[in-house]
């Protein structure tokens, strides 16, 4: 599972630097916790445009980051990588989504079936990240599908669990 952070994992409060601002969405830590009990290994992609910006740094972000973790409270180990994409969008994209560099260097580090791999997140870029690697996309939230694609929805990241371990059990 690569799994987006802002809007997907935590709310979305725009250029988050400081980790008491890291609030975690409604179900979820039941949702992480699902999926990993699943065998799932589980991925953080997240864009963090605010660091290629000069809002703020790296460390902000791995800060921001450890918060989530420590409020998901499910080890430190939850995740098997992070990769935080740095760039703004102006800038030359290295990991940045869409782009699906880390997703195409992860499954191949991991030997991962993308038959069985997902993307998922709120933004349409999310979707089309993991559609532009060959693995299946899923959107939390409003956002719309790729052109072209018919990505499912779901309200919750944890309405997207159940039915990721229901489909992969």
């Amino acid at each position: 599972m690569f799994l987006d952070r802002d809007g997907t994992i935590i709310y979305d409060g725009n250029y988050m630097k400081d980790p008491s601002e890291i609030v975690l969405l409604p179900g979820a830590k039941d949702a992480m916790a699902l999926l990993r009990d699943a065998g799932f290994l589980l991925f953080l992609f997240t864009n963090q445009s605010g660091i290629g910006r000069g809002y703020f740094t790296i460390d902000d972000a791995h800060r921001c980051n450890q918060r989530m973790i420590d409020l998901l409270g499910l080890g430190p180990d939850l995740f098997t990588e992070i990769c935080i994409a740095p760039e703004s969008p102006d800038q030359p994209a290295v990991y940045r989504k869409p782009n699906p560099r880390f997703i195409n260097e992860t499954v191949a580090r991991y030997g991962i079936d993308r038959t069985q791999s997902w993307m998922v997140g709120d933004k349409t870029i999310d979707a089309e990240s993991g559609l532009n690697a060959n693995i299946q996309a899923a959107l939390i939230g409003s956002a719309a599908s790729p052109p072209g694609h018919a990505v499912p929805r779901y309200d919750t990241l944890l309405e997207f669990a159940q039915a990721a371990t229901r489909q992969a059990g």
